[in-house]
């Protein structure tokens, strides 16, 4: 019996450790307006190694390293950066479906996943309702991109209430998001900074 309770709290203790946040991210498809909704399931370890820490991301049953991850990379360098004093080792997996890093589309989640592994390091939950999508640019403000209505669409599908997008994007020559809002009952807000996006997406501020 003491053996068994020793045991128990061992597996307790492990599952405590690790770390999960659930992240949206949009992504347009060009052959059709109906934009990608997919929530991301960002786990950590939490073990003390290896250090620093590794990536790694599957999906669709394939297994990316490091690497091989482009933008989702550099949001996981951007995100250790800004969250110093915090332990920093281990591994974190990022799986889901129909996600593609290495895509056409991948950088345009730069934003959403340093938002993300910056809640996951910090220990803070991303608020259902909020997306956002935006390239992550070197000094952490959140750059230009495409098919941004077909990303509210699918933001809107999914029951989502808010959409975030980059500063200077809400007027454009190819769309109009104040109608395209109205029409759907939906929040579309201009965010400059990975800063004023985390604040919005966790309620918490960096």
């Amino acid at each position: 019996m003491i053996w068994l309770g020793i045991a128990l709290t061992i597996a307790t203790l492990s599952v405590a450790a690790e770390r999960v946040v659930e992240l949206p991210v949009l992504g347009a498809i060009h052959t059709n307006d109906q934009g990608v909704f997919e929530i991301l399931l960002v786990t950590w370890d939490g073990k003390n190694d290896p250090a620093p820490p590794q990536l790694q991301c599957v999906m669709g049953g394939v297994r990316f390293g490091q690497t091989q991850l482009g933008a989702m990379a550099q949001a996981f360098a951007y995100a250790i950066q800004r969250t110093p004093g915090l332990p920093h080792a281990g591994t974190v997996t990022v799986r889901g479906t129909a996600y593609r890093p290495v895509g056409n589309d991948g950088p345009s989640g730069g934003a959403a996943m340093a938002v993300g592994f910056i809640a996951l390091f910090k220990g803070d939950p991303i608020r259902r309702g909020v997306a956002i999508t935006g390239t992550l640019e070197g000094d952490g403000r959140i750059g230009f991109v495409g098919g941004i209505p077909d990303k509210i669409r699918a933001a809107k599908r999914e029951g989502y209430h808010k959409v975030l997008i980059p500063k200077g994007q809400i007027h454009d020559a190819s769309w109009n998001l104040n109608e395209l809002a109205l029409h759907l009952n939906i929040a579309v807000q201009e965010v400059d900074s990975v800063d004023d996006a985390y604040h919005l997406m966790t309620g918490n501020r960096l």
